[in-house]
């Protein structure tokens, strides 16, 4: 605890460092980083100028950063920086790079090779592509996401709960619509153009950080470009380190960053995972004396009764075994959360036990408050 608080010390958050960024990545602490959200140059190759049907010149991307000499020249870089990046990342840290089919394919692959543990790949659909304006292809109305671990072990956050309430309690899909960058959004220099040609939308960096970080949690994002990721960052109450070349670009990025407010502490709470809350055994329930051997308990339209054994058991007429076991015997299932299927009464009517656990769990002071109370304990004798 002590040395992760050390490390985090030693890294000052909400800032933009200018320069190269595989320069920049080594002079950060190792495991000192929770996300690193990458939108690296996609070496999209072009090599002409590409017009419309009326002649107009398209505003794309033919910027200098985004060119390399051949594909073992991208390798490399893409190596470099990627290698650094999981040198940074926490034991538990994960990783996004976002691209198109010009390079996300070659990102995969070094990813792999790398020891990145690969978790999903993200669709993000574009509301308003560019049009194919040659008619020789389809039209681009995609972008791809990579989100991977930083090994196989990693622990990475996810907020599935979260996810699932944004999507009206359905289990978010790994399809995202969203339209590009455009309107009031889309940072304009001092002519009108595009500040920067490959802006991405806050909606889409909203959805990344509130799906896999926390509130205080640190962010990296190597090509900061115009501060998408810092912007969001800093209104979602997450720490935020940027690293771009170009100082226009960083000076942008800055004076956007600057007219950002934080939301406030009671409105970032997010749904809690009870997969992450502390583990309390039906047992438990039995020992603290909130269910005394012997008591009956029901499903919820009472077809059945099981009761409790002093071991914290349940038994049927030819089975005994866990809440779950039980249960599941009971339904004639493979498998039961006897934590929602199990009632007992109460004043008449039926209770879920999963209520008991929450009672437990303030009893035992594993609720988040008392965890925080202990932590402040551990910090003052330190």
């Amino acid at each position: 605890m002590r040395s992760k608080r050390r490390v985090e010390a030693a890294i000052k958050t909400n800032q933009v460092l200018v320069g190269d960024c595989i320069e920049q990545l080594k002079k950060l602490p190792s495991e000192s980083v929770d996300l690193v959200f990458a939108d690296p140059p996609y070496n999209l190759q072009l090599a002409s100028e590409l017009l419309r049907p009326n002649n107009t010149r398209v505003d794309g991307v033919d910027d200098e950063w985004d060119k390399f000499s051949s594909f073992a020249a991208y390798d490399q870089f893409c190596r470099a920086w990627l290698t650094e990046c999981r040198r940074i990342l926490k034991p538990d840290g994960a990783l996004w790079v976002i691209g198109s089919y010009h390079n996300v394919f070659r990102l995969g692959a070094a990813l792999q090779d790398l020891g990145f543990w690969i978790q999903n790949d993200i669709i993000w659909r574009k509301v308003n592509p560019m049009p194919n304006f040659r008619g020789k292809r389809f039209t681009n109305a995609h972008e791809t996401l990579i989100w991977a671990g930083r090994d196989q072990k990693s622990r990475v956050t996810f907020n599935y709960e979260s996810l699932k309430a944004i999507n009206d309690d359905i289990q978010m899909r790994s399809d995202w619509l969203y339209p590009i960058c455009a309107g009031p959004e889309r940072l304009k220099d001092d002519g009108g153009r595009k500040a920067h040609p490959t802006q991405k939308p806050e909606a889409l960096l909203g959805r990344v950080l509130l799906a896999t970080t926390n509130v205080g949690d640190i962010v990296l994002d190597p090509f900061f470009g115009t501060g998408t990721t810092g912007a969001v960052a800093q209104r979602l109450g997450r720490r935020w380190i940027g690293i771009e070349r170009d100082p226009d670009y960083a000076r942008a990025a800055r004076d956007r960053i600057a007219a950002v407010e934080t939301l406030k502490p009671n409105v970032l709470e997010t749904v809690r995972s009870k997969r992450a809350e502390p583990r309390v055994p039906f047992g438990t329930i039995i020992e603290l004396g909130m269910l005394p051997p012997g008591s009956p308990l029901y499903d919820e339209r009472r077809r059945v009764r099981a009761e409790v054994k002093a071991d914290g058991s349940l038994a049927l007429p030819g089975m005994q075994g866990s809440i779950h076991r039980v249960g599941a015997f009971a339904q004639g299932k493979s498998a039961c959360n006897g934590w929602t299927f199990w009632h007992f009464e109460r004043e008449g009517k039926l209770t879920s036990i999963d209520t008991l656990r929450e009672t437990a769990k303030q009893r035992l002071g594993l609720t988040p408050a008392a965890a925080r109370g202990r932590e402040i304990l551990v910090e003052a004798a330190e």
